[in-house]
Parts: structure tokens; C-alpha cells; sequence
């Protein structure tokens, strides 16, 4: 394969994944709607790269313009990133999440089968788990969301299978993220958030001055300082994931599902702590309720990646942390400019 489309390539994830296709030889074709990025990421591609990727500004729900995109192109494969993705967002805007997610993944689909492209990755997450019987967690365990937007993914992981089922020319791998954060060393990409959801982006509201201080939702669960656990994975090291999977696809048919993540879990009192280490103080925060739908520990069990795609993690926590401070200290602004 040698030409990708990128859905929601100028997203946080999704232009880290542009950065590394493009530097692994792929030629990258782009579709993003701007609601959640900036064009302004277009121009810090090519800086890295010296490419600047083909980009049509629209709704992966357009099926007009994903007919124009497949036909001016001759795509070879694509990464699916396009999505709504806030938790908390997802209980509010309960069916525009759904349109968005599903009826958006489902049109892509149609137009890829049209056009007889059956190469995908699709960028799902491990809130299909939802409530975690043991830890680590591997991909058999039961997928039962707490949330709409955990929903809407098994909505998407279900479509997809019946893509297989009904067609044995679908080679699709299914990533299921654990916790991405951090920054491209380079610091001209980062997570710049028009609605910040994770906790590594408020932390990194404190820093900028945006937000007073952190709020962490409950400090009172079963854990040793009684925060959450999350497995944060460096988003170089989740879009590198990417193209192993791409090239698995390639080669493998059927549907073939991985998590993506260290198999390390850290409390979010320890990634406050890395974020105070790497910005040079402590970061204010606030204890407060614990958030609806959050779950106590939720750590990947990362051997099926690392054995069948050979793709292993390399990033620490502190490597999140420095990379997101360098990131806001060169782009205090993020990506406007």
C-alpha cells in the first residue's frame, strides 16, 4: 500500500499518525472537519516532513465528498480516526455522538467497498470495556461501556464485523486505545483541544493559565492514593502502532482486534506528579466528585500487540509529561497563531 487516507488527520492523534506515515514512505490524503484541530497543523506536517499531505476540509458523514475523495485518489487503505471523544460530552450529546461515530464509520465503509478498498484501521478505545472484571485487561474481556461514547464504539467494533461477515475482502484491524498523551518531539505538534476531555489536556489548562487549578474527580477509590488508574500511552508510540497495524492489514484478512498501550498503570495523583516535575512546580489541584461512567483501573494487556505485531511501547510517563510542557511552552496558544 502506498496511499492512506487519514480521517481526522489534523486531530491530535490523527496528525502524529500522518507524521509517521509519511516519514515510514506512505503518500497521505487527509479528510477533518476542523471542529476539533486546526488547518494550522497542515503547515506543521510539512515542517517535519517537508510533505504536505492532499487535505479536503468536510464531514466524514458527506457522502458526496467522500464519492469526490476516493475518486480523485487512488486510495490504498485508511486510518479511521474521525470521532467525536468526550466522555463527558457523549451523556449530553447522546445521538449526535452516535451520528457522528457510527453512521460516520458507516459511510465511510460504504464508500471504501464501493470503491473496492478494504484496508482499515480503526481507531476505537478501551472505554468498550467499561466495567473491568480483573487487570490487566485483555482484548477477550466483555465489552460493557459506561458511557455513550464507550457505546458508540462497540456500535462501530459491531459494524465492522458484519463488514467481514458479508465480505471476506475486509482486512481490518481494530485499535483500541488505552489513555494517548504528550507531544511530538519536535514540539510543532501537540494536543490543543478546542474541548479539553483528558486529564493530561486540564493539566496542561492549569499550566497554560487557562484553568485555575485541576479538579480531579474523587480521591477516595480502592487504589494506594485513591485516584483513578490509567494506562497513558505516548501518542508517538500509539500513531507508530498505527502503521504496524496498516502493514499487518496488508497481509491478513478478516478482523483482528489489539489494545494499545504500556501495560503500566499510574494513578492520576502520579501523572500530576510528572506534570510538576517537568513543568518545575506543583500543579494546583482540587479534589472533587467522583465523574459519572469513570471506572476505578483500567491497565492494557499489551502482550497480543507485542507478539503478533511486534510493536512494543518505548515512551514513559516523564517523556508525556516533558514533551506536553516543551509542547505548550513553544505553542502557549496552541495552534493559533
Amino acid at each position: 500500500m502506498s496511499v492512506i487516507l487519514v480521517t481526522g488527520g489534523l486531530g491530535y492523534i490523527g496528525s502524529h499518525t500522518t507524521v509517521e506515515l509519511i516519514t515510514a514512505g506512505y503518500d497521505v490524503v487527509i479528510i477533518d472537519d476542523l471542529s476539533n484541530s486546526s488547518e494550522e497543523v497542515l503547515l506543521r506536517i510539512k515542517k517535519i516532513t517537508g510533505v504536505s499531505p492532499k487535505f479536503y476540509k468536510g464531514d466524514i458523514r458527506d457522502i458526496v465528498l467522500l464519492e469526490k475523495i476516493f475518486s480523485e485518489n487512488k486510495i490504498d487503505g485508511v486510518i479511521h480516526f474521525a470521532a467525536l471523544k468526550s466522555v463527558s460530552e457523549s451523556f449530553e450529546k447522546r445521538d449526535e455522538y452516535v451520528s457522528v461515530n457510527v453512521d460516520g464509520t458507516r459511510a465511510l465503509v460504504q464508500t471504501m467497498e464501493s470503491h473496492n478498498v478494504f484496508n482499515l484501521v480503526f481507531s476505537s478505545s478501551a472505554a468498550v470495556y467499561g466495567i473491568i472484571e480483573h487487570n490487566p485487561i485483555p482484548e477477550t474481556a466483555a465489552c460493557r461501556p459506561t458511557n455513550p461514547y464507550g457505546e458508540t464504539k462497540v456500535a462501530c467494533e459491531k459494524l465492522l464485523r458484519d463488514c467481514v461477515e458479508k465480505n471476506s475482502a475486509w482486512h481490518i484491524v481494530m485499535l483500541r486505545y488505552f489513555n494517548p498523551a504528550g507531544a511530538h518531539e519536535s514540539a510543532l505538534l501537540g494536543d490543543s483541544p478546542k474541548y479539553p476531555a483528558s486529564i493530561a489536556s486540564m493539566i496542561m489548562e492549569v499550566i497554560s493559565g487557562a484553568r485555575e487549578m485541576l479538579v480531579v474527580n474523587g480521591d477516595d477509590y480502592d487504589t494506594k492514593d485513591g485516584t483513578c488508574i490509567r494506562d497513558f500511552i505516548h501518542v508517538v508510540d500509539l500513531a507508530r502502532a498505527h502503521i504496524f497495524a496498516m502493514t499487518f492489514a496488508a497481509d491478513h484478512g478478516g478482523i483482528h482486534v489489539y489494545n494499545v498501550g504500556t501495560g503500566k498503570g499510574y494513578s492520576v495523583a502520579e501523572l500530576i506528579e510528572a506534570f510538576s516535575r517537568a513543568a518545575g512546580y506543583e500543579i494546583p489541584s482540587v479534589v472533587g466528585e467522583r465523574r459519572e461512567g469513570d471506572i476505578v483501573t483500567a491497565v492494557a494487556d499489551a502482550t497480543k500487540i507485542n507478539t503478533e505485531l511486534e510493536w512494543y511501547a518505548e515512551k514513559t510517563i516523564d517523556q508525556i509529561a516533558e514533551s506536553s510542557v516543551a509542547w505548550l511552552k513553544k505553542n502557549p496558544h496552541g495552534y493559533d497563531v
